[in-house]
């Protein structure tokens, strides 16, 4: 028999953490949950010191063969959970731009339309729910949607002035910082500019506001490989990049060619994993199906073939949709599916970003010169 996750996830509710006393739900520490024919896997994220670890796995195991089936076979796969909190400088502080900020993550895509605004939405929501400081740049000049996402539309930044200098100050929701140029453009008006110009709106985002300590500085780039781009990796060290593509083969032509701007001479950013979006899509009313509209594990098997980490697989599904047109993202509610995969999206973000930090060298600006290509 197949069981619906929602259920399952009802029954993992009652396990607690005798360490913390909260139950395994409300602590995020469920992740990766699918259920086939008599079999459910999950992944459990809990402090690498948590002293109570196989016991839990015991009461999580016990507890779904009494409510469930004698005859479940149930596999937990043990994920040491990454403290967010106490995360490494992955870049250079030279004291003038972003001095307060220890990563920042590039999030990127060959083409337009896979989600990536989406999934950088998410991710943010999903790092500071951990207890992170998170900030999000939303670096698509010509069409900016984070403000509708994060329900903010219409709000404007205030300005404070430090050290005799005006700052902008970023608007907050949700537990994160965020600016776009969405705050300052009407959203029925088009952006007619010159590379020039989106280029200097970037930099005066990121050199003249009050950004503060972050752990994360998430960066929503716009689609494809230009001036943007350049923009970024030449303002300030980026620490990691990741490429956000669907499974469709003609999105992977364009997801490869993100990883080799990345890659390339003078660039040379870390692109520490990719995340699938529209892996299946999932009916509100058939919880449990998956079809593979866009194709099936087109990204992942590019993963495996560049040696690139897969992060994570985000499925199609009409709330994820509906949560970012209402201003109220999918990672914010605890007890879905979906919201549940950008929560362990996060945390295998947090955690190769930690792997990244412990093993390359901390990461510098770009130095290009404006007469030569970069490759990419």
């Amino acid at each position: 028999m197949k069981y619906s996750l929602d259920k399952i996830l009802n029954i993992l509710s009652k396990v607690k953490d005798p360490e913390t006393g909260k139950d395994l739900i409300s602590l995020n520490a469920v992740g990766s949950l699918s259920s086939e024919e008599n079999k459910i896997d999950f992944s459990l994220t809990l402090p690498k010191n948590n002293p109570f670890v196989k016991s839990i796995e015991k009461a999580c195991i016990k507890i779904l063969k009494e409510q469930l089936s004698e005859d479940l076979e149930i596999n937990i796969k043990a994920v040491p959970k990454i403290s967010v909190q106490k995360v490494s400088f992955g870049r250079t502080d030279d004291g003038k731009i972003l001095p307060g900020v220890k990563n920042i993550l590039a999030v990127a895509s060959g083409k337009g339309g896979v989600g990536k605004s989406t999934v950088s939405v998410n991710l943010a929501i999903a790092l500071a729910k951990q207890g992170a400081k998170v900030g999000l740049l939303d670096a698509d000049v010509y069409g900016p949607s984070i403000p509708k996402m994060l329900g903010v539309e219409g709000e404007r930044p205030s300005i404070k002035k430090v050290n005799g200098k005006d700052l902008i100050v970023p608007i907050e929701k949700h537990g994160i910082k965020m600016l776009s140029i969405g705050f300052f453009v009407r959203p029925e008006d088009a952006l007619i500019w010159r590379g020039a110009m989106a280029t200097s709106a970037i930099n005066q985002f990121v050199k003249d506001t009050d950004w503060g300590e972050l752990d994360y500085f998430v960066i929503d780039l716009p689609p494809g490989t230009g001036d943007i781009h350049l923009t970024i990796v030449q303002a300030m060290p980026v620490t990691a990049a990741v490429i956000v593509s669907t499974p469709q083969q003609v999105a992977l032509a364009d997801a490869l060619r993100g990883v080799s701007m990345f890659k390339a001479e003078k660039i040379e950013v870390p692109v520490i994993g990719f995340i699938e979006n529209m892996s299946w899509f999932t009916p509100e009313e058939l919880p449990d199906n998956k079809y593979y509209i866009f194709g099936k594990n087109g990204l992942k098997e590019l993963a495996e073939k560049m040696n690139i980490p897969l992060l994570g697989q985000i499925p199609l599904v009409q709330s994820i949709r509906e949560s970012g047109d209402y201003g109220s993202p999918s990672a914010l509610d605890n007890n879905s599916p979906e919201g549940n995969a950008f929560i362990e999206l996060a945390k295998n973000v947090a955690e190769k970003i930690e792997e990244r930090n412990a093993t390359l060298e901390p990461t510098k600006k770009v130095e290009i010169d404006p007469n030569a290509s970069c490759g990419a």
